[in-house]
């Protein structure tokens, strides 16, 4: 039997998507099937692991039956997933020592902090080109190994393993028999030198982290777009909110603290990108619908919204996690501002849509001031792109031509483009090319001294969180 169909596995932080892709990009069949959400303090998020894998396998049989095709047909798997995510398990039993720390999490923000004011922060940036922070997996493998009990001791005689979700998911898959990342993931864990791409014994000895001897979502996202030149820029509008700008073969460190990550690696050739991320956006919808109750599903928010002309005066910021780039400041706090007697939910929900557009501002600015010109066009994917009024005004904000694809699902499209590649079903990145399509453009029509006016009273209201 032919082997024509690519299995994609989206493991985000609310649920798995798995997909079934042909050679056509045809979507055979397509399932997302969420998970438990567990916050045991205020500041912690965290998964179980165990039911994350238990989903994924759900996901993949539901999905196959649902396209009516044998798993003989499937030439190849490409795995994509939330990146930072932390994972110690033991080797022989595969079983979890503790819950999957999530990137959200904040814990290890006070130990970021010591090890900046002992001065370490410049040596992790120029490593890694990553900002100390609790963001990333290696302070969250430092915590688990210091407050699981045994965990250290074990892990030094070698009988435990760390993965991010995507090393956690191949070590299941495969029995056990195989222990791999990716240099997307790697290049996340605070611990891999980004022009060596190898580990780093410098940095795993200031963390206290034995290491005995796939792609992160969002650059899995920026190849599903096809942003395969230089200048090419996309923003996914998930949980949070990440735009990634490809910067071509050499490392270029941000002055306005932006990280550098690695994008992908093909044919021995390494692509990195500048990544600004927000680490609140669909999350901020999300309470809206699940703490303060004020509609039943996410895709309310946009009719909503819709009922009032502006926000009157009431600007969101969703510092419901701290802030990320380009603030970096864990101990930022969500900030409702400008309310009044007047004050209704439908101004609430345009400030939430607002805010999160926003957030992306501040991360398109901060690139173009780095990189030395703006990006030409915005493609964007995620749940949240399919809100008209948030692309409108992101459009607005920035002035720049924003545009969404038929299928925004790229993450799980630039996992299949890959495994697709790496199985020869496609024969280059100029074939993919030629398969994206575009959905819709959004073009600025906002007044540029009204936008300025708008991201002026931003900036002022974000200083207050």
């Amino acid at each position: 039997m032919q082997k024509d169909i690519i299995l994609a596995i989206d493991q985000g932080t609310t649920g798995t998507t798995v997909m079934l892709i042909d050679k056509a990009l045809n979507v055979l069949a397509k399932t997302n099937t969420e998970f438990a959400q567990h916050y045991p303090k205020p500041g912690w998020v965290e998964h179980d692991p165990t039911e994350i894998w238990s989903c994924t396998l759900k996901t993949i049989a539901t999905t196959l039956a649902a396209a009516g095709v044998p798993a003989t047909r499937i030439a190849g798997i490409g795995i994509t997933n939330q990146r930072e995510t932390t994972v110690i398990w033991n080797r022989k039993t595969s079983a979890p020592i503790h819950n999957a720390i999530v990137w959200q999490d904040r814990r290890t923000a006070p130990l970021c902090q010591q090890l900046i004011e002992e001065g370490r922060g410049d040596l992790f940036f120029k490593k890694t080109g990553l900002i100390l922070d609790a963001y990333f997996s290696g302070t969250k493998i430092r915590w688990l190994l210091d407050n699981v009990s045994g965990a250290r001791a074990a892990a030094q005689s070698g009988e435990l393993a760390f993965g991010t979700i995507d090393t956690f998911l191949v070590w299941n898959l495969t029995g056990g028999k195989t222990h791999v990342t990716d240099v997307s993931n790697a290049s996340r864990t605070l611990l891999m030198d980004l022009k060596s791409l190898q580990w780093d014994d410098t940095l795993l000895d200031i963390l206290g982290i034995p290491i005995s001897g796939m792609a992160g979502d969002q650059q899995a996202a920026l190849f599903g777009q096809a942003c395969f030149q230089v200048g090419e820029a996309k923003c996914t509008y998930g949980t949070g909110a990440f735009v990634l700008l490809n910067i071509g073969e050499e490392v270029r460190h941000s002055k306005n603290r932006l990280i550098t990550t690695v994008a992908w690696q093909l044919n021995g050739k390494t692509t990195y990108a500048l990544e600004g991320s927000a680490f609140i956006a669909g999350a901020a919808v999300q309470w809206l619908r699940d703490g303060l109750k004020m509609i039943k599903q996410s895709s309310e928010i946009e009719a909503l919204a819709g009922q009032v002309p502006s926000s009157d005066g009431v600007v969101f910021v969703p510092a419901l996690a701290g802030l990320g780039a380009p603030h970096w400041n864990p101990a930022a706090r969500g900030v409702i501002h400008g309310i009044t007697r007047g004050t209704t939910a439908a101004h609430i929900a345009r400030a939430t849509l607002e805010g999160i557009a926003h957030q992306v501002d501040d991360l398109l600015r901060a690139m173009a001031d780095d990189f030395g010109q703006a990006p030409v066009e915005l493609k964007v994917d995620g749940g949240a792109c399919a809100n008209n009024l948030l692309m409108q005004y992101q459009s607005d904000l920035f002035g720049i031509d924003v545009t969404r694809p038929q299928m925004i699902e790229t993450t799980a499209f630039g996992a299949a483009f890959l495994a697709g590649l790496g199985v020869g079903l496609w024969k280059s990145q100029s074939e993919i090319v030629s398969t994206w399509k575009m959905d819709r453009r959004f073009t600025a029509q906002m007044d540029r001294e009204h936008a300025q006016a708008k991201r002026s009273h931003w900036q002022a209201i974000v200083a207050k969180a």
